[in-house]
């Protein structure tokens, strides 16, 4: 028999695929678990959150996310923050995420109608919003997921919407969105620095809520992902050039089976980022290693990171965190192993709080760079059995810190 999952049927995914547990069967027992609730056109609930597809640009997908049923923890179907505080795991988070109907109308970018509106104070509001959503047809099951957005679960054209409660609005809130003349990115910088995490502010990005009055559009959910992460990391790098250069460091740490080792050099700012994926890991169906990687200097990129993608953007913003608190700078090698364990992709929210998990870890000094690296060879060939020593020759930032030769030499 040459297809596995025929033989094990969810049974031993680690001795077939050498995942903890079967994606397949994960998404199935969602489906279950959820299909006695899509047997109706028309029902009320609390949403969490707006969501706008990418497909059709620039006429796009827009949802209204809630459970089939009013509840008092929607907030927790769409709380990837707490979720990586509280440790969830995979099937759980797919509980959730498969909970969500996802009632959907179509709009162009620019539109302003009422459903746009109601999808707009849900993106606003500091809680889900109770709302009464009639369906023109029922909910069909598809669990979806990628390497940016959470999983969504089952989909229905949207005939009508009502918000049936007073949202409650952050003033802060409402002071950034009713300033038409604020730009975006502005915005987003005072709630960030006000305590909204990047969960809110990619909501309240991507449905149409910032910028200047003649520039307000919906902006794709994945794409306001890797904006937000964009701007605040560019924000928070202004400050950290200016800041001491750290030791020889070495932090790790994981999360959902994706493990990040992050080396920091004594030198100015700059960043590299593999990301190795393991046999049988997400998007790894062979059983070799692989890995994609981009890199960063301290001028900063010129072009989008399409290798490594929102991923790269992602840890980057839980980097600089980090440098901002610890008011240091360096020169760091983020080498991200994604094993087996990360069988469902969950969106790259995963890659944040992963990064965040990491660096919250108390670090290893060493006095010597070599030292460093003989720890990260070492470390890596014990965990997952696997040599990097072609990772760290093919490594732009190692390469530059051998060979580029500095002011202080002629000096």
């Amino acid at each position: 028999m040459n297809i596995p999952c025929i033989k094990c049927k969810g049974s031993d995914p680690i001795n077939s695929c050498g995942r903890t547990f079967c994606p397949i069967y994960a998404k199935a027992d969602s489906m279950f678990k959820v299909s006695k609730q899509l047997d109706k056109e028309d029902f009320f609930g609390s949403s969490p959150s707006p969501f706008v597809g990418h497909n059709f640009y620039p006429n796009l997908y827009v949802g209204i996310l809630s459970p089939p049923e009013q509840t008092e923890d929607a907030w927790l179907y769409d709380a990837p923050n707490y979720w990586a505080e509280k440790n969830l795991k995979i099937q759980k988070i797919v509980d959730y995420r498969s909970s969500l109907i996802n009632s959907r109308f179509r709009a162009n970018i620019k539109d302003t109608n009422k459903l746009i509106q109601i999808g707009q104070e849900i993106g606003m509001a500091s809680k889900p919003v109770d709302v009464e959503i009639n369906l023109k047809d029922k909910p069909k099951f598809k669990m979806n997921t990628d390497s940016y957005l959470a999983p969504t679960g089952p989909n229905a054209k949207l005939k009508k919407a009502n918000i049936t409660e007073n949202p409650k609005i952050d003033s802060r809130v409402d002071k950034v969105v009713s300033d038409t003349d604020l730009l975006a990115k502005d915005a987003l910088l005072y709630l960030y620095k006000k305590s909204f995490n990047e969960n809110f502010l990619t909501k309240i990005l991507s449905i149409g809520n910032l910028g200047l009055k003649k520039n307000r559009k919906l902006v794709p959910t994945r794409w306001s992902i890797t904006a937000t992460d964009d701007q605040l990391a560019k924000h928070l790098l202004l400050k950290v050039k200016e800041y001491n250069q750290t030791n020889y460091s070495a932090y790790f740490g994981s999360y959902l089976g994706n493990y990040y080792l992050i080396l920091c050099f004594p030198e100015i700012y700059s960043y590299e980022l593999f990301e190795t994926y393991m046999p049988k890991a997400s998007w790894n169906i062979s059983n070799d290693v692989q890995f994609s990687t981009d890199y960063e200097p301290y001028q900063g990129r010129k072009e989008y990171a399409h290798n490594c993608a929102g991923g790269f953007y992602a840890a980057r913003l839980g980097i600089l965190e980090k440098f901002s608190k610890i008011k240091k700078q360096a020169s760091v090698l983020v080498i991200r192993m994604i094993t087996g364990e990360y069988a469902v992709p969950l969106g790259v929210w995963v890659v944040r709080e992963a990064t965040r998990k990491a660096l919250n870890n108390k670090p290893i000094e060493f006095s010597s760079k070599e030292l460093m690296l003989i720890y990260a060879k070492s470390l890596i060939k014990k965990k997952f059995g696997y040599n990097i020593e072609h990772i760290l020759k093919s490594s732009i930032l190692l390469n530059n810190l051998k060979n580029q030769r500095k002011i202080s030499e002629f000096v």
